[in-house]
């Protein structure tokens, strides 16, 4: 039985012209063997033929699992949800394509105050009423950080070096407070990192959060290619695979059994984000206040780029055959036409850059795995470690293969009703993604920090400040104290000075 089906596997993968991947099946252990045959069967080489011809351009409906057109789909429990969502327009537009999203805009006047503050009531009744969760993917490592471990375990602290798990478990806890119940936390690894991370948040009592309202899943893996289509060898019983993108997060929530826990759970929209953004609210009532009232399935946070080039997603509007609907372009894949164009005042004419927060109903979610709507798979060039024919590891200098990543954002395109939210870059947007330089630690301390220290001022506290305006030294508040200015002010004891290292 084990020969024939190495030899079945063989011949499948000859047919693939990916015969090479058994160059050293005879120097393998039976251990290996077997191992490595599980990998090879976990692929699904048609997908991986296919992203290697043509790569699909847009969200796709499957013709074997999603439903009919113009038939709704049945739902596991035989109940019945809405009808199958259209697949959104494909490829990245062009100018004439697409048009200017509408924005809700940072608050100006005292109507646009009113209009936050019952968006806010709206949210925080929804989490009273025990419907919000959370949902962070952190599948990532701290390699590029010079961190050995999963990145949500890296200290971002300005002072206390606080992990960014502990930073935003804090938030979570804190908003749990105030809803008088608590928010479960949805947590999207990957293979490389699921078992630290389960560790970490173990050893750390899940940082006051009940395990019960903690569930941890990992996302799907994808094999790279080099440019010419084949697999890559990183040892000789293991193709080289990485995480298959955010964008994995709803089948995962699916196969993983986080969606049956949402829906039993009686929870009906995600607060979704990232975990190297420590700026981040969790959540916000505000934002999830206008998502709903919309009616939306996915809503998005944007800001304003500080560059055409800024290297986050645009938010457009795609015309047409999208009629209307949100979008948002990958900074990787916007034609430069459509970057670069400005208005007659020489500001952008697509301004809109997404940070990867949204809101998401679980219905949305539930309609897209249903539906067997697959996202699209984008190509990355990355520098891939590989053995060569004489079976010596070799670490490239040069990007020498292909991932394939879906985006969560992509899934914006099939909502029929999508809200944009502006919010201020200083309060809510500071990745870390790279380990000097723009959007690197050091930026992301600082403006911790920056962040704090305003809320100090507001609060009546003078604050030290350099000639540049900065503030001079590090502070940190911890989310359990204040997660606002507002909320720190009466919190905060009277005697309080500033001082650098100061913590609350």
């Amino acid at each position: 039985m084990a020969r024939r089906r190495t030899e079945n596997l063989k011949a499948r993968l000859q047919m693939r012209a990916q015969g090479h991947v058994f160059r050293y099946w005879d120097e393998l252990s039976d251990e290996s063997r077997k191992k490595f045959l599980d990998q090879l069967e976990s692929f699904d080489m048609d997908l991986v033929a296919g992203l290697v011809g043509a790569q699909p351009a847009g969200p796709q409906v499957s013709e074997a699992t999603g439903p009919a057109d113009g038939a709704a789909a049945t739902a596991p429990d035989g109940g019945r949800t809405e009808a199958p969502l259209a697949a959104a327009p494909a490829g990245a537009p062009g100018p004439g394509e697409i048009g200017e999203p509408e924005v809700i805009a940072l608050p100006t006047t005292a109507e646009d105050h009113a209009r936050r503050e019952d968006a806010a009531e709206r949210g925080l009744a929804a989490m009273r009423a025990g419907r919000v969760a959370a949902l962070v993917v952190a599948g990532g490592q701290g390699t590029r950080l010079g961190f050995d471990g999963p990145k949500g375990c890296f200290p971002i602290g300005p002072v206390t070096n606080r992990s960014l798990f502990k930073l935003h478990a804090e938030k979570i806890l804190a908003a749990s407070r105030r809803a008088g119940r608590p928010i479960p936390w949805y947590i999207m690894t990957s293979e490389a990192n699921e078992r630290a991370t389960r560790d970490f948040l173990r050893g750390n009592d899940y940082f006051g959060l009940d395990p019960e309202d903690v569930f941890i899943f990992r996302q799907g893996m994808m094999p790279a290619v080099t440019p010419e289509g084949k697999l890559i060898l990183e040892d000789k019983d293991r193709v080289f695979t990485a995480p298959n993108g955010h964008g994995g997060v709803f089948r995962a929530l699916a196969d993983s059994g986080a969606l049956d826990d949402l829906v039993s759970r009686g929870i009906e929209e995600l607060y979704y984000f990232q975990v190297d953004n420590p700026l981040v609210p969790v959540p916000d009532p505000v934002f999830l206040g206008f998502h709903m009232v919309a009616g939306a399935q996915m809503s998005s946070k944007v800001l304003r780029k500080r560059a055409a080039d800024e290297p986050i997603g645009t938010l457009v509007k795609r015309l047409a055959e999208g009629g209307g609907r949100v979008e948002v372009v990958e900074y990787s894949d916007i034609p430069p036409e459509v970057e670069n164009a400005r208005l007659p005042d020489g500001q952008l004419r697509w301004p809109w850059g997404s940070i990867a927060i949204h809101a998401i109903s679980v219905a949305f979610a539930r309609r897209i795995v249903e539906g067997g709507v697959a996202l699209p798979f984008h190509r990355a060039k990355k520098k891939i470690p590989y053995l060569d024919e004489q079976g010596q590891k070799v670490t490239p200098v040069e990007p020498n293969g292909v991932k394939f990543e879906m985006f969560v954002f992509d899934a914006l395109g099939l909502a029929e009703r999508s809200v944009a939210l502006e919010v201020d870059r200083q309060s809510e947007f500071a990745p870390v993604k790279n380990a000097e330089g723009a959007d690197s630690v050091l930026t992301a301390r600082r403006a911790l920090s920056e962040l704090y220290a305003g809320w100090l001022q507001a609060a009546g506290v003078e604050v030290a400040r350099e000639a540049d305006g900065s503030v001079a030294g590090a502070v940190e508040i911890s989310p359990l104290v204040a997660d606002s200015a507002a909320a720190l002010k009466a919190a905060l004891p009277p005697e309080t000075r500033f001082r650098d290292g100061l913590v609350i």
